[in-house]
């Protein structure tokens, strides 16, 4: 059966390569009661018509290798990249994130990933929504995030041969333009580049558009999303934990919401280099009913857009 990951029919978009993850399917967390069963989640990812995946939270999908390579080949799937969360900012942490990551990379490496997603520790918790740092950080927590972004990235790409992409997100010290251009400036692009999340942009205040134009070689993998303008602003505007927004519909399924998916994945097209569009939607908790059709209406959509083949 032919590959429709890629837009085969064009080679303007025929670089951009759509896949799925597990926040598509409303999971957060490793273990959580209120999401669907892994196995039924891969299966469902298969069957709605996605080749390539990112494994999500880790432990959310077999840790062990082998028994996720079993998972994925008996479903024609291709893991790309993992994802992991990790305190930078506080020297006391570093112990535990390196632990963390280096799991998740052996874990990736061994089943032929090319990426591992930093996810950074929000503010406030995402279940509680109780306040747990800092909301700006102090010029010396701020130097060591950059430090320990440049370790880690080294470490996973020296030791591990995968490339370390910083994710910004809502409630996190990495939401706003001036946050992620901060970034990019204090940070060694050899090591530390951005897994561009469209939605988390538009809810910082950002155009993702314009990013991919001010910062076209720091774009090198994507999450592709969309958000509510309109819940997005009262968000702000209340200071409604991200967790809240959430619950409230922000994270919608295009054509709704932004960014306009059409000059979106033209402004990555123009690029032209091989990009991984991983879909997402946080809809976390949701009927179980929920996320196939959802992601296929999604798929189907972008297909319009020229990312990938309906």
């Amino acid at each position: 059966m032919a590959s429709k990951a890629r837009n085969t029919n064009d080679p303007k978009y025929s670089k951009l390569a759509i896949g799925v993850c597990p926040d598509q399917w409303g999971v957060w967390f490793p273990e959580d009661e209120k999401q669907m069963h892994p196995r039924q989640a891969m299966e469902e990812m298969a069957a709605a018509g996605f080749e390539i995946i990112e494994t999500g939270p880790y432990g959310y999908f077999p840790k062990d290798p082998k028994e996720l390579a079993k998972w994925t080949t008996e479903l024609g799937l291709k893991v790309v990249a993992g994802t992991g969360w990790g305190i930078l900012h506080k020297k006391e942490a570093w112990a535990d994130t390196e632990k963390t990551f280096r799991a998740i990379a052996e874990t990736h490496a061994a089943v032929g990933a090319e990426y591992i997603v930093h996810l950074p520790p929000l503010y406030r918790d995402d279940k509680t929504w109780e306040w747990t740092d800092d909301r700006v950080l102090s010029p010396d927590a701020w130097k060591l995030y950059v430090d320990n972004a440049n370790r880690l990235g080294a470490m996973l790409l020296d030791e591990y041969g995968l490339k370390m992409v910083l994710h910004p997100h809502g409630d996190s010290h990495i939401e706003t333009p001036e946050e992620i251009a901060r970034i990019f400036d204090a940070t060694d692009p050899k090591y530390v580049n951005l897994c561009l999340d469209s939605g988390h942009v538009v809810y910082g205040g950002g155009d993702p558009v314009q990013l991919i134009k001010d910062y076209p070689e720091r774009i090198t993998y994507v999450h592709i999303k969309a958000f509510d303008e309109d819940i997005t602003k009262e968000a702000h505007e209340k200071d409604w934990p991200f967790g809240e927004a959430v619950t409230k519909g922000a994270s919608v399924c295009p054509p709704a919401g932004l960014p306009e998916m059409h000059a979106f994945v033209d402004a990555l097209a123009e690029l032209d280099k091989d990009i991984y569009c991983i879909c997402e939607q946080d809809c976390y908790p949701c009927e179980p009913t929920f996320p196939k059709q959802n992601a296929i209406n999604m798929r189907n959509y972008l297909a319009e857009c020229g990312l990938g083949l309906k």
